[in-house]
């Protein structure tokens, strides 16, 4: 699930996370706002596919995020569609102000899986929370389809950085989580000398008694 870097120290991980959504739902200013605080009125749209790489520490070890901000537009589609192998993350972003952006999260729900791992952390973004006057998509719609696909989800604004860096942290921080128990059930097996079985079982996402009360998401959404 995790890629390691072979010139770091052992305990390093690398995580592929992808942006997904429609073009102009704030997509590369959230990458802009977490990875430099920066952000771009009059940004233009991605071409293609760009990439930023952040670190976190996490229990002690250095985890960094390679974060994949893939273009929107249809045109690109063919292109980008490579770039989700091996991702272990996604932030998938629709604009509150834009209800058409909205309607296509299943779409890019099923292109993710099509091109992707399962099971791959997903959080459902509602981005521009600052548009309150002109919102289009309510809260309590996004929160009932994070919970419908088993989804974490959170609303952000890229504009006054609210919940963006919390946002990409949940992500991570959830992909460091289910790893650290595979290797602690592996590790468990190993010292009993029985081989793991079913080690390709799907863990849960979230444990129970475990939800943070600024994300939303389905208990046992993925458990198999």
């Amino acid at each position: 699930m995790a890629l390691y870097n072979e010139e770091e120290k052992s305990d390093d991980y690398l995580f592929k996370i992808v942006l997904i959504g429609d073009s102009a739902v704030g997509k590369s200013n959230l990458l802009a706002r977490y990875a430099r605080d920066e952000f771009y009125p009059n940004s233009k749209s991605t071409i293609g596919v760009e990439f930023q790489s952040q670190k976190m520490d996490i229990d002690g070890k250095e985890v960094k995020a390679q974060i994949w901000d893939t273009a929107g537009q249809e045109r690109f589609r063919a292109v980008t569609s490579a770039y989700y192998r091996g991702a272990v993350g996604a932030l998938l972003v629709y604009d509150i102000s834009r209800r058409q952006t909205f309607d296509s999260i299943h779409r890019w729900l099923n292109e993710l899986h099509t091109h992707s791992d399962m099971n791959v952390v997903i959080i459902l973004v509602g981005n521009k929370s600052d548009l309150k006057d002109v919102r289009e998509v309510s809260i309590a719609e996004g929160k009932a389809l994070a919970e419908e696909e088993g989804l974490f989800f959170m609303e952000t604004s890229a504009l006054d950085s609210s919940n963006v860096t919390a946002a990409f942290q949940t992500v991570v921080k959830e992909i460091y989580n289910i790893l650290s128990r595979k290797v602690m059930i592996s590790q468990e097996y190993n010292n009993q000398d029985v081989p793991l079985v079913g080690s390709g079982k799907t863990l849960a996402f979230k444990e129970q008694g475990d939800e943070d009360s600024s994300v939303e998401q389905k208990k046992g959404c993925c458990s198999s």
